[in-house]
């Protein structure tokens, strides 16, 4: 039965979802877009290699840390009015990002920008789930699916496309005219959902930003400082394990706290967390991986990665078109399992990669990833709620891309900081053999062997790329065996059709 919740008699279903849609893949793709565009902004903006960083930065803590407002502001402002607002405060600095004169000014919009954006993609899935009745929750959330995980995989070649083409103030100002449309679309057919004002549990707010915003500190600063052998990780990590810590006491025992604990007795929906934590870690950690892997060992001009990556997003919007419909017939859990064998497959033949090869191997592996991945997201972000009360979607939404977004900076940093030190490593090992004493190497390079200095540094060119190579083979192990390690948990989540309404 429907709940009063949903909206099955919505007018325009399909106009409403392509300007949601609109609106999520504009904000998902400011993730990543400008990542490519750094190097360009170090001399406009007079920063340097180390403080340009903090325009990626500040734009990650603040969406972290206000994410998790959404379901209050949605229930005090009204879903309808704070998804209009957002898009509007996106647009208007996302335009004052490309207008910026100097880092500081790009810091403060930036932050901004991360602050208005924070709520879009939490509302787009709360808006697909009420104004699709329950049989077609499956295929609202392919679409939703398809935006969000697409979007990171196209960011970089767009980026790097209009910076090539440009300048890199056209990553900020393209999302005129997108958001310009979705804010149409919204406008003239989203519907209003009625307010549900709640009082603000600023102890739990403070709390809960304070120990996320220093958690994507720690991320986001950890290989500029060599992590905890510097006192500044240190502190961090203090202060993120101690909030938090406060948070889940008080939230335990508030009369009206922050983020309701009732939403957590839902087995599919805690489930369904650690899975998107998982999906956070392994598809942006890769497309952290491959772009500078093609580049540094295969010398792929961007233009080139772009269009090697592009099957995998390919992958992913036809494995999500096809399992929104299969999800009506065909046991979730089945199909989670599935996802997951599949990312594992193409991780394993990733580890296989070498700097002779061709980009056929890359294409493939990275199809049958997007594939895999789209297998996994559409049920996962289905069963997480289909067993939870409609009271506690907007909170369990922002929690959900949370969470995702946690998972995908973990992720990075963890195969970003085993790259750096394996590839010392391997460089180290692998130098170790080049000496006059090894006959080895007087049958490879008999000038190399004898002290030449442009042998020398041709072999040593060779290690390095080596080096990097084997490093990236042990990132590719560890993903493979993380969803490996996943595929236990589907067995714990329960179908839609045996929970109760």
């Amino acid at each position: 039965m429907q709940t009063a919740e949903t909206h099955p008699e919505v007018k325009h279903r399909g106009l409403i979802t392509l300007a949601i849609m609109l609106a999520t893949i504009m904000q998902v793709l400011d993730t990543t877009i400008a990542n490519v565009a750094l190097p360009s902004m170090t001399g406009d903006l007079g920063a340097s290699q180390d403080t340009i960083t903090w325009v990626l930065t500040s734009y990650i803590v603040a969406a972290a840390i206000m994410t998790p407002v959404t379901g209050w502001l949605s229930d005090r402002l009204g879903k309808r009015e704070l998804f209009l607002i957002s898009i509007v405060g996106f647009v208007a600095t996302s335009i004052a990002c490309g207008l910026a004169w100097s880092l500081p000014s790009m810091v403060v919009f930036r932050l901004l920008q991360g602050v208005f954006g924070a709520a879009i993609v939490p509302l787009s899935q709360t808006f697909l789930l009420d104004i699709n009745p329950r049989e077609k929750a499956g295929q609202a959330m392919a679409l939703w699916g398809a935006g969000i995980m697409v979007g990171p995989i196209i960011g970089p070649t767009l980026g790097g496309w209009l910076t090539e083409s440009y300048n890199w103030r056209w990553v900020f100002l393209v999302n005129l005219p997108v958001g310009a449309l979705a804010l149409a679309g919204c406008l003239l057919y989203l519907p209003r959902v009625p307010r549900r004002p709640r009082a603000f549990d600023m102890p739990g707010f403070a709390l809960l930003s304070l120990a996320i915003g220093a958690l994507q500190l720690i991320l986001d600063r950890g290989g500029e400082v060599d992590w905890f052998s510097s006192g500044e990780i240190w502190i961090y990590s203090i202060v993120s394990a101690a909030t938090f810590w406060m948070f889940v006491v008080h939230i335990l025992h508030a009369e009206k706290p922050f983020l309701d604990p009732r939403m957590f007795a839902d087995r599919n929906f805690v489930t369904g967390l650690v899975f998107i934590f998982i999906v956070g870690i392994i598809l942006l950690a890769s497309l952290a991986l491959l772009p500078p892997m093609l580049s540094r060992i295969f010398g792929y001009p961007v233009i080139t990665t772009g269009l090697v990556m592009a099957p995998r997003g390919v992958g992913t919007m036809i494995s999500m078109l096809l399992v929104g419909r299969l999800v009506r017939h065909v046991d979730a859990r089945l199909l989670v399992i599935a996802g997951l064998s599949l990312t594992a497959i193409s991780l394993w033949e990733m580890t296989g990669f070498s700097p002779q090869m061709d980009a056929f191997p890359v294409i493939r592996s990275g199809v049958v990833q997007g594939l895999g991945l789209g297998l996994v997201f559409v049920p996962l972000s289905t069963i997480a709620f289909s067993t939870l009360e409609p009271r506690f979607r907007a909170d369990a939404t922002s929690l959900f891309s949370l969470v995702r977004n946690i998972g995908s900076s973990i992720g990075i940093s963890i195969v970003s900081t085993m790259l750096t030190r394996n590839i010392q490593v391997n460089h180290a090992e692998l130098g170790a053999f080049i000496n006059p004493f090894n006959p080895a190497l007087w049958a490879y390079s008999p000038a190399a062997a004898s002290g030449n200095t442009t042998a020398l540094l041709s072999m040593d060119a060779l290690v390095n790329v080596q080096a990097a190579m084997v490093a990236y083979i042990d990132d590719f192990w560890l993903m493979m065996w993380v969803s490996l390690a996943a595929v236990p948990l589907a067995l714990i989540l329960r179908r839609p059709s045996m929970a109760k309404a």
